[in-house]
């Protein structure tokens, strides 16, 4: 038995789910069920297993421990650890319900106008002379982004293959497996250094075949929280010119990564600079905190603005097809903060107040650990940036973290540094001291 196999039974035996990311995929041979034979159907489905993050959650729900702490979802939490509704969206949301002509009628499948037009230019920059080659709709958030632009490249780039870091948000795969689009990792991480391989990840874009499609986190990479350094965005983007790939860019934390919405779009702007065509995927999950209202933009950059119309009438009928057309109400409060001077100021503020609050439980954590004399080089835990921190911690130390000291993260190694508050920093640095000293193996 190999060392994967052994970790995805440690994993069943816990209760998480021992996939890296959900597909559903056939587990037997339909029954020949005829309308005289009384075997159902569906008799062959079988259940799948649970994503490792709904596993962990489940678990810490269940956990009766007060020193619980949920360290496995991507979601903020206050410092008390509740979650949090954003002053400025209370507001708009005011302001919307206020619109004597408000209605609940359908949007057109590209979405609510305004929305779109103020998303891609945050996204883009309001002056970019590139905006007016971006065709841009309205999406089910970024995930949903993300699995229409997968089936915009198997409709007109069927030959493409789109390579992925290694690792990245596990959904990008089943994303690409759903679509039907192949996919192929490249280097990133370099797990000895807990820094980012760029020697690795450049040779591998270099031996990409050309018209490869190129997954990118514009910035908070997901899990590691490493991103490139602009000078390294200037090394890949060199590479990428030369072997004509396609960027595609995952702008998920704009302005929650740093608190400054123009630092975290430094990339796709770089890119945009250099003349690259592209495609982007934006959400308005993380830093608006609407999780629950699906809002978010996917945008094509081409190389003519002649062909924008063409490509939203292209968009439009896979919008049809997935989910008929997207929702409302979010839209409508993200238009109103981003058109309102004084809802954009204090949307901006509270930007800055969450990612700097995650920024400061960054260095906490690290001032514990060192004040512990955990064992081990830990100055990763402030250099890396943005929601998740990938720990470093073996899969062992991860399980006994969850069944000892009542810390539910994923076997990964990767935190939610949003889960990590004032009142829990100090358990959490003698629970992974502890774990370090104490636990061996990989």
């Amino acid at each position: 038995m190999d060392s994967k196999t052994k970790a995805m039974n440690r994993l069943a035996n816990m209760g998480l789910a021992a996939a890296p990311a959900a597909t559903a995929t056939a587990t037997a041979a339909a029954p020949a069920a005829t309308n005289g034979d009384s075997k159902s159907w569906f008799a062959h489905v079988k259940p799948a297993p649970l994503d490792p993050i709904l596993g962990t959650n489940i678990l810490f729900n269940k956990d009766q421990d007060p020193r619980k702490i949920n360290l496995g979802i991507g979601a903020y939490r206050t410092d008390e650890g509740k979650p949090l509704v954003l002053s400025c969206v209370k507001k708009a949301e005011k302001l919307a319900l206020m619109d004597a002509n408000r209605n609940m009628e359908y949007l057109p499948q590209n979405g609510l106008a305004k929305f779109v037009e103020l998303a891609r230019a945050l996204l883009f920059g309001a002056k970019n002379p590139a905006i007016p080659r971006v065709a841009s709709v309205q999406s089910l958030s970024g995930t949903g982004s993300l699995r229409l632009g997968m089936a915009f490249i198997q409709a007109f780039l069927p030959k493409a293959t789109v390579y992925y870091s290694n690792p990245t948000w596990g959904t990008h795969q089943s994303i690409l497996a759903h679509s039907r689009v192949p996919g192929k990792a490249y280097r990133y991480w370099d797990a000895k250094n807990r820094k980012l391989d760029l020697s690795g990840m450049l040779e591998d874009l270099s031996a990409a075949p050309a018209g490869s499609v190129i997954l990118l986190h514009a910035c908070a990479h997901n899990p590691t929280g490493v991103d490139p350094t602009p000078d390294e965005w200037k090394q890949i983007s060199a590479v990428m010119r030369e072997r004509a790939l396609l960027p595609y860019f995952d702008s998920a934390y704009q302005g929650f990564a740093s608190g400054d919405l123009e630092k975290d779009a430094w990339a796709i702007r770089y890119f945009l600079e250099q003349g690259f065509e592209m495609i982007c995927s934006q959400s308005f999950a993380k830093n608006f905190g609407l999780y629950g209202e699906r809002i978010g933009a996917l945008h094509i950059v081409s190389s003519d603005s002649a062909q924008n119309e063409t490509l939203i009438s292209q968009l439009n009928i896979l919008i049809r097809n997935l989910y008929s057309n997207p929702p409302k109400h979010g839209a409508e409060i993200v238009a109103l903060v981003l058109s309102n001077p004084e809802l954009n100021a204090e949307w901006r503020k509270e930007l800055k107040d969450m990612s700097g609050r995650i920024i400061a439980m960054r260095q906490l954590l690290l001032d514990n650990l060192k004040k512990l004399g955990t064992p081990g080089d830990w100055s990763h835990i402030t250099s890396q940036i943005g929601m998740f921190s990938f720990t470093g911690l073996t899969v062992p130390q991860c399980e006994q973290l969850i069944k000892k000291h009542h810390v539910y993260l994923l076997t990964s190694g990767r935190i939610s540094m949003a889960g990590v508050n004032s009142k829990n920093v100090v358990y959490l640095a003698q629970a992974i001291d502890d774990v370090v000293r104490n636990v061996k193996g990989k």
